[in-house]
C-alpha cells in the first residue's frame, strides 16, 4: 500500500507550537477535562508553591477560591527569577509561564511534591487558563505579568516596592476546556490534609469566597506526620485505639531515598492502607505497599514460630494475610520515582520493596517484642486470616 493511497506523506504532518499541545490535547497533561482534570491543575500549581516555599526554608502556601470562579495560590518562596532565561532570551518568570516542562534542576529530586500523576509546570496551569496574572515578590520588588489562554499580554511590569518574598499566581479555568469550572472545597481540603500530613511542619490554608455566608477557611498544619495520619483514618473509621501508632522513619541509599511508615490494627476487619510518592497517592499501590506487606508477614511469621505459635511444618505467613484490621500509610521520597501502568499511580522501583519490607520487618518486630499482650492478639488475628492457596 503506497503512501498516496493511505494519505499519509510528509504535507500531513503537523507541528503545534508552544502551549497549543496542551490546549489541543488536555487530557494528556491533567488526566481529563472533568472535574479530575480541573482539580489536577489547582494541585499541580499547589505542589509547585509547595516545592517553591520549602526549599527556600518557609513552608507556608494559601490558596483560596475566589468569588468570581477564580483561584489564588500564594507562596512565600524565594519568587520566580525575574532575570533573563539562558535559553529563551525571556524572563523568567514569562519563560516558566510559557515554555512546556520549563523548571529548575532541584525540581527533580525526593524534596520535590507530586500532587498529580501527571507532573507538569506552571505553564500548563497557563494553557488552561482564561486569564492568569503573576505577581512575584523578590529582591525588594513585586513585579506582575498577565496573560490570557497561555499567551503573555505584556512584559513583566514594576509594581512597587516587596517587603518579602514569594509568588501570587491568580487564575480561571479555561470552561472552554472543561466540563465544570467549579471547584469542590471538601475534595481540595482532602487532599491538601494528605499533603499537610506528609510534610510535618507544612502550613497550608485552603479559603473559600464563594458564599454569601462567609468563606469557608482550614488551616492544615501537623506535626505528627504518618503517625497522626494513621490516628486521623482510624477516628474517621470509628475506631478508638488505646494503642500507640507504631510508626517510623528511615533513610536507605539502596532506594536513593526515605519512607515513612505507620500502622496500627483495629477491629473494623477492613484494611486501609495508603501509599504515597513524594506525596503523591499512589492509588494502583506498588513495590512500597507490596514491602510493607511482606514485611509486616516476616515479622509475624518470626514472633509466631519463636513462641510455638507456628510449627516447623506450618506454612510461613504470607502477605495476603495481615491485611484484616490493619490501618497503614507508607510514604517514600525518591530521588528517581518509577510510575508505571497506563495510569501512572502504580510505583515501580524495585529497590523500594525489599527495602521496605526490611524497615517493616524490623520496626515491627521489635514492637511485637517490647508489646507483648498487643502482640498476642495481633498475631492471633492474622494467623486466623485465610491461607493462601
Amino acid at each position: 500500500m503506497s503512501a498516496e493511497s493511505t494519505g499519509y506523506d510528509a504535507a500531513r504532518i503537523t507541528v503545534l507550537e508552544g502551549l497549543e499541545a496542551v490546549r489541543k490535547r488536555p487530557g494528556m497533561y491533567v488526566g481529563s477535562t472533568g472535574v479530575r482534570g480541573l482539580h489536577h491543575l489547582l494541585l499541580d500549581e499547589v505542589g509547585r508553591a509547595v516545592n517553591a516555599s520549602r526549599a527556600d526554608g518557609g513552608g507556608r502556601v494559601e490558596v483560596t477560591l475566589t468569588p468570581d470562579g477564580g483561584v489564588r495560590v500564594t507562596d512565600d518562596g524565594a519568587g520566580m527569577p525575574f532575570e533573563d532565561c539562558r535559553d529563551t532570551g525571556r524572563p523568567g518568570l514569562e519563560t516558566l509561564l510559557t515554555v512546556l516542562f520549563a523548571g529548575t534542576k532541584e525540581q527533580h529530586d525526593r524534596r520535590t511534591v507530586f500532587m498529580g500523576p501527571r507532573a507538569g509546570a506552571p505553564s500548563v496551569t497557563n494553557a488552561l487558563s482564561s486569564r492568569l496574572t503573576a505577581e512575584v515578590r523578590r529582591a525588594g520588588v513585586r513585579r506582575v505579568q498577565e496573560f490570557a489562554r497561555g499567551v503573555a499580554l505584556s512584559p513583566p511590569t514594576d509594581a512597587g516596592p516587596a517587603t518579602a518574598s514569594g509568588t501570587t499566581l491568580v487564575f480561571r479555568p479555561d470552561a472552554e476546556i472543561f466540563d465544570t469550572v467549579e471547584y469542590g472545597f471538601a475534595a481540595l481540603a482532602a487532599r491538601l490534609t494528605e499533603l499537610a500530613f506528609l510534610n510535618p511542619g507544612l502550613d497550608l490554608v485552603l479559603t473559600d469566597e464563594r458564599s454569601s455566608d462567609g468563606p469557608q477557611r482550614a488551616r492544615l498544619r501537623f506535626l505528627g506526620g504518618v503517625r497522626e495520619f494513621v490516628a486521623l483514618l482510624d477516628a474517621q473509621a470509628g475506631e478508638h485505639l488505646p494503642a500507640d501508632v507504631i510508626a517510623f522513619e528511615r533513610e536507605d541509599p539502596r532506594m536513593a531515598g526515605s519512607m515513612e511508615v505507620a500502622l496500627s490494627w483495629s477491629g473494623t476487619h477492613e484494611e486501609r492502607v495508603r501509599g504515597f510518592v513524594n506525596s503523591m497517592a499512589t492509588h494502583n499501590g506498588g513495590t512500597h505497599e507490596a514491602g510493607l506487606r511482606e514485611g509486616v508477614a516476616a515479622a509475624v511469621d518470626a514472633y509466631a514460630r519463636a513462641r510455638g505459635l507456628l510449627m516447623p511444618t506450618d506454612r510461613e505467613v504470607h502477605a495476603d494475610r495481615v491485611g484484616a484490621d490493619l490501618t497503614a500509610v507508607v510514604s517514600v521520597k525518591l530521588d528517581r520515582p518509577e510510575l508505571i501502568d497506563c495510569t501512572l499511580l502504580r510505583l515501580g522501583n524495585p529497590a523500594v520493596r525489599a527495602c521496605v519490607a526490611e524497615a517493616v520487618r524490623d520496626h515491627l518486630g521489635a514492637w511485637l517484642e517490647e508489646h507483648p499482650r498487643e502482640a498476642e492478639a495481633v498475631v492471633a488475628r492474622i494467623l486466623r486470616a485465610p491461607v493462601r492457596d
